[in-house]
């Protein structure tokens, strides 16, 4: 159906276009210097010393857990509050993930508490996920992960550019993974990238993301080499120069977006926060985030309930989503035994709102005049 507002809109124009026309025309449009010139220039908006294109983030995620060298039987603990890409990539490697629980309601990150709970003989690695672009309590998770000499992935595909204790996110842990999927702050369709300070890793995945091959295509269409080894079991997990070409101008736009999103979840906040049947996540959380989404969650409710309001919103031209069913009640995954209550309370009343950079005030006003007549009718 047509929704009035939809969850999400592209910030595409005229430049996005372009940049694709001319990579056409340049002849060169697979992994080459587009791509190249993303990883730079998405390595210097993070301060971050490394960033390598790949197709999307869950292969990212898969990198991830190879540099680190996570194998057989070793547990990596992550939150079942995510999307399922973050678990998976822990099964590819046949490593067992171990779900943790996020902090509360109203900061439904990962619990650092949680966390070291979770930890065993076996844990080798953590995977944070910033959600919506809020930061986990870094400080204490790498606290835990120094005593227990842990590695850390960020999964930080909500949070490109968002900060914590005046540090870009991803360039906390070891290394970290981003997406560019459609809906994403930052949209190539499909892409993602891996980010890392550390030269071993950066050398190993750039091996490891084209066949394990030491050379590509394009080094030897340009002559500087005519044969190639291949030194390890690696994979395609390239991105093309089409998808970078994108990129390269979605980032440069990224700033301007984002904050159009933050003046967006202020005014969000101010309709919003006299509803005493909802609680608004990270409300009073003020250093600079991306903003990728703007999740509520319900009160004293039920999934059913939820879904009613989300039905009668849909039924009002108001297009909504969940972030996110609970990975741990996923079939796949039900034989791995786990007690989230918070996870799975807000699994069942979140709801995500619209929030892009194109949603005006006059449309939140509506969407929130629809949240509490329907709310006052007890949905």
């Amino acid at each position: 159906m047509s929704y009035k507002i939809p969850l999400f809109d592209l910030n595409y124009g005229e430049e996005e276009e372009k940049a694709v026309i001319d990579t056409l025309r340049s002849k060169w449009i697979s992994t080459g210097p587009r791509c190249d010139e993303f990883e730079k220039l998405f390595a210097e908006s993070l301060d971050a010393k490394y960033a390598l294109t790949v197709s999307n983030c869950t292969v990212s995620l898969h990198l991830a857990l190879r540099l680190l060298g996570i194998k057989d039987d070793d547990e990596v603990i992550v939150p079942s509050l995510t999307f399922v890409a973050s678990v998976n990539a822990i099964k590819y490697v046949n490593a067992k993930p171990v779900f943790c629980d996020i902090q509360s309601y109203e900061d439904i990150n990962i619990s650092p508490e949680a966390i070291e709970q979770a930890i065993t003989p076996k844990t080798k690695a953590i995977i944070v996920v910033h959600f919506g672009g809020f930061p986990c309590d870094m400080e204490k998770i790498m606290g835990i992960a120094q005593k227990h000499n842990l590695k850390i992935i960020e999964d930080a595909c909500h949070g490109p550019l968002s900060e914590y204790q005046g540090k870009k996110l991803g360039t906390f842990g070891d290394i970290s993974c981003f997406s560019f999927f459609s809906n994403k702050n930052l949209s190539t369709g499909e892409g993602g990238m891996l980010v890392t300070n550390n030269e071993e890793y950066y050398n190993k995945a750039k091996l490891l993301r084209s066949h394990g091959m030491t050379s590509l295509s394009f080094e030897r269409s340009k002559g500087h080499t005519t044969v190639y080894d291949v030194l390890e079991f690696g994979y395609n997990y390239r991105l093309d120069d089409i998808r970078a070409s994108i990129g390269i101008v979605q980032l440069k736009k990224l700033k301007s977006d984002l904050d159009k999103r933050a003046l967006l979840r202020e005014k969000y906040i101010e309709c919003l926060e006299n509803i005493e049947q909802i609680i608004i996540p990270f409300k009073n959380h003020s250093a600079f985030v991306s903003n990728y989404i703007f999740p509520i969650v319900l009160k004293d409710s039920t999934a059913e309930k939820r879904d009613l309001l989300r039905a009668k919103l849909q039924e009002d031209g108001i297009q909504t989503s969940i972030h996110y069913p609970a990975a741990h009640r996923f079939s796949i995954y039900k034989d791995l035994q786990c007690n989230l209550p918070n996870t799975e309370y807000v699994a069942d009343n979140e709801i995500t709102l619209p929030m892009f950079g194109k949603v005006t005030v006059g449309e939140i006003e509506y969407i929130v005049a629809s949240i509490k007549k329907h709310i006052q009718n007890k949905i």
